[in-house]
Order: C-alpha cells, then structure tokens, then sequence
C-alpha cells in the first residue's frame, strides 16, 4: 500500500529510508541510517553511513528536481570552484513511498552563518565568485526555467498577484507604498539577455563552511537556466556593509537585474511577513528589517 504524503513531509523516517536502501542498493544495506542535524522542508536528508546521504522529496512539486539534480550536477560541477553534491545511486518509488529519490556523498561542513565564517567580505567575493561561474557553465540542452524551478530565472512578475495581495494584507502596517514602488520598477525592468545558469535558492543554509571559507553549495533543486537576478539576493540576505558592497561589486550585474533582485526577495519577505506577523514575532522582526533594507536600496541606487 502507498502511504499518502501528509503534513509536508510525506511520512518519511529512518525507518523508511532503511527499508529503500535494503531493496534498492543492498550494497548499502549495512550501513547505518540516521537524521542530518539541519534539515530542509522540500527533502528529508538522512546520514548513510559516513560518506553518503539518502534525499528525499516531502511532495510532489519537488519530484523534477530529482531528475534534474541527477542530469545535471555531473555536468555542472567540473566547472565549479567548490564542491556540489555528487550523484551515487538513483532511487525509484517503493516501500510505500511513492517519490524517486536520490543517494548523494556527503559534503563536508556546516551551514553558513557569520560565526563560522573568517573573513565575511572574502566569503561574499567568494559566493560572487561561485554565481559567476556557474553563469559561464554551458547552457544546451538547459532545463529553461518555469514550474520545476518555482520560476525562479523567470520574471518575478508570475508572482504578480500574490505580492499585490500580500500588499493589501499589510497596508497600514508597513509602508506599502515604497514597497509598492520597488515591485513595480521589478516588472519594469524586463529582462533580455542570454539565458544562463542560476541556482535559484543561493541562501546561507546551501551554502557550506568549513575552516571558516565556503566549501560547497547544496540543493540545486530551483536551478535551471534563465535570468541570473534570483542569485542576487542574498546580497541582503546574509551581507551587510562592506561585505554587501563586496558582493555587488564581485557579482556585477546592471540596474535592472538588481531591480529584479530586489523584487524577488521583496515578494519572499512579504509572503512571509504575511504568514508570520501576527504569530512569530521574531521571524516578522527579520521580514521587516529586510524590508526596510531593500526600501533603502532602491531609493539609492533604483
């Protein structure tokens, strides 16, 4: 019997992965099966041994991108400046789960965060650096962007009339008039130029560090090839000050990808505010201070 997926996270356990790994890759079989200490919500990532993680999609809207982490990583990563996840076995539905699902190697390091890092401005020309190089990976044969990566290297304008919603939702209690300006010179500024690869979700939690430098970068799950803009985000995300400004100069770009920039993490923080300003005051705290920050950027350099 198929066990339905429920509550986002599709019933999945160690359990579970154990019984996958016995049937699929019996090879496998011995090693032990245990949580990763930092979870994501589109996959469940379990420890397989030492060297190797079992990832598996919590819904079906995350199913392309098994497919095409599995295509495409191999392609991707000699082109690369850090490590990406490697491809060492491709799992099919079964046991009652009803997802393809993948076992990866293991990267080594943790999760981005300024404790961890040395130098904050080095790390920023470094990510910079890693965007870059992935623009320049050959485009053929390229999964175009669209539905499999949430339209992330598409226009931010397919998020049009939720962003319009979450506006009226917030009116009166943050200034949605300036956020109404920096969306609309988002839609304004149409994008034209050479489809290239972007990542789709460059954020502190995919980026790894190890001896206080970025070692990796995980979860190419919104990757796809189109407009680059979606990559720059985290130029407010995680960086500040110098650092920030290391970014943007590192990364380069016109206005207008900066303006489509700013309206990708714009829809993302009023989406949450929405979600969380009655609730969570603390995750409505990071919302309205990111907020404030694009607000600025745009009346400075928009």
């Amino acid at each position: 019997m198929v066990t339905t997926p429920h509550d986002g996270r599709a019933g999945i356990d160690a359990a579970l992965v154990r019984r996958l790994v016995a049937a699929q890759f019996p090879r496998w079989s011995h090693l032990p099966v245990r949580p990763v200490e930092v979870d994501g919500w589109d996959n469940r990532t379990y420890r397989l041994g030492d060297a190797l993680t079992v990832r598996l999609p919590t819904a079906a809207g995350y199913v392309p991108a098994v497919a095409k982490e599995n295509a495409w990583l191999p392609r991707l990563a000699p082109s690369l400046p850090v490590a990406v996840p490697s491809v060492m076995g491709e799992g099919v539905p079964g046991e009652g789960y009803p997802y393809p699902w993948s076992v990866r190697g293991w990267l080594d390091g943790e999760t981005a965060a300024p404790g961890r890092i040395d130098d904050l401005t080095g790390f920023a020309e470094a990510v910079a650096a890693f965007i870059l190089a992935l623009q320049r990976c050959d485009t053929a044969g390229g999964p175009l962007a669209g539905e499999h990566s949430w339209y992330r290297g598409a226009s931010p304008a397919y998020y049009d009339e939720e962003t319009r919603r979450c506006l009226a939702a917030l009116a009166g209690r943050v200034d949605t008039d300036r956020a109404a300006a920096v969306w609309e010179a988002a839609l304004d500024a149409r994008w034209h130029g050479t489809p290239v690869w972007f990542h789709g979700d460059i954020a502190p939690g995919n980026l790894l560090v190890a001896d206080g430098k970025l070692t990796a970068v995980i979860d190419f799950g919104t990757s796809g090839v189109g407009d680059p803009a979606c990559d720059l985000v985290i130029a407010w995300g995680m960086f500040s000050g110098e650092s920030r400004t290391a970014f943007k100069r590192a990364v380069g770009h016109d206005e207008g990808t900066w303006a489509r920039a700013r309206g990708w993490l714009l829809w993302k923080c009023l989406l949450t505010l929405t979600e969380h300003i009655d609730t969570d005051p603390g995750r409505a705290a990071v919302e309205r201070r990111l907020i404030a920050e694009i607000l600025t950027d745009h009346e400075r350099f928009g």
